[in-house]
């Protein structure tokens, strides 16, 4: 296992490392991060600030915060990826699995939020499988 990890935003304006240690890793289904995510659920990883390093392009990065709940969107300005953002308390830096450069390693993982899992999402498990774009 790595001990540090890094990732990075779509263009790669936006560069960031962290210990690879998580403490939680959360695939959230309710609506607000699935329009946020703008998939089936958002997959965000907890790790500790202090272990959190911007390699390059932090003034590119925006934030999105929802006033109603507890929930933020941290995004490159320049292509619109999620990347890394502190949690309110700033006890935790929230980390979008997907812009991860490599596997993380993680104590624990839950499904949140099922609840308002969507239909199209349970019927994931019955779908084709293909390596690449399906050839019609």
């Amino acid at each position: 296992m790595l001990k540090m990890i890094s990732g990075e935003c779509l263009c790669s304006e936006v560069m960031y490392e962290i210990e690879n240690t998580f403490s939680r890793f959360f695939l959230c289904h309710c609506e607000q991060c699935r329009r946020i995510s703008g998939s089936a659920f958002a997959a965000n990883l907890f790790g500790d600030p202090a272990q959190f390093k911007w390699l390059d392009g932090e003034e590119k990065v925006r934030t999105f915060k929802l006033l109603n709940r507890d929930i933020t969107k941290a995004f490159c300005k320049n292509c619109g990826s999620g990347v890394p953002f502190f949690n309110t308390h700033q006890t935790a830096v929230i980390v979008p699995a997907g812009s991860l450069n490599a596997e993380p390693h993680f104590s624990a993982q839950d499904k949140i939020f099922m609840n308002e899992q969507t239909d199209w999402c349970r019927a994931i498990d019955t779908a084709a499988l293909f390596d690449t774009f399906p050839k019609e």
